[in-house]
């Protein structure tokens, strides 16, 4: 019997490429909400650094409540607020949740003035790829919904400008301003 060769395993000359990295979507659904939740609270947190005003978050989206609600009996005035927070160049907000804050600022007809209002935060980074980010300015924009339009999904870009999406397809929707009642740093008016 003869005995058999042994085998040899050389290694491959060429150099190999890393794998590209591997997308958690669990990882980035827990990032997502955390920074939604940091977001929301530090607005409730503006409001009850003030005498005069009271805020709640309110929990998950599963119940169908507006992320915050504000008061002040003082001014007479209450807010539903609806927080949006990311690290793209747009943020959408979904026409149900428009409908349920219109819902909830209706109810309290004991207030004077009654407003939606969307707080849209865009972090100082801007994500360009899986991982990969680059610095921008952190910019925050408050705009009020006006009842005479059509409720509807829209989107704020980073500039502070609002679109309507019916259809898949963008248009005008000309959402003001709102001057907040705290200090704010990062917050930008549209032009």
């Amino acid at each position: 019997m003869k005995a058999a060769k042994p085998v040899l395993l050389l290694k491959s000359s060429k150099i190999t490429k890393p794998d590209p990295p591997v997308k958690d979507n669990k990882k980035i659904a827990r990032t997502r909400r955390q920074r939604g939740y940091n977001w929301e609270d530090t607005l409730v947190k503006r409001f009850n650094a003030m005498s005069d005003w009271k805020a709640f978050r309110l929990g998950s989206p599963s119940v169908g409540l507006p992320d915050i609600l504000v008061v002040s009996t003082k001014h007479s005035t209450i807010f539903t607020i609806e927080a949006k927070s990311g690290t793209t160049n747009s943020l959408t907000v979904p026409y149900d949740q428009v409908q349920r804050c219109l819902k909830w600022t209706d109810t309290f007809e004991i207030y004077g003035t009654r407003k939606v209002i969307f707080a849209f935060k865009f972090l100082s980074k801007k994500r360009i790829g899986l991982g990969q980010y680059e610095k921008r300015e952190l910019r925050e924009f408050y705009k009020v919904w006006d009842k005479a339009h059509q409720v509807t999904d829209f989107v704020c870009s980073y500039e502070g400008k609002t679109y309507a999406l019916i259809d898949g397809k963008r248009q005008t929707l000309d959402l003001k301003d709102h001057a907040m009642p705290f200090k704010m740093r990062h917050s930008k008016t549209s032009a």
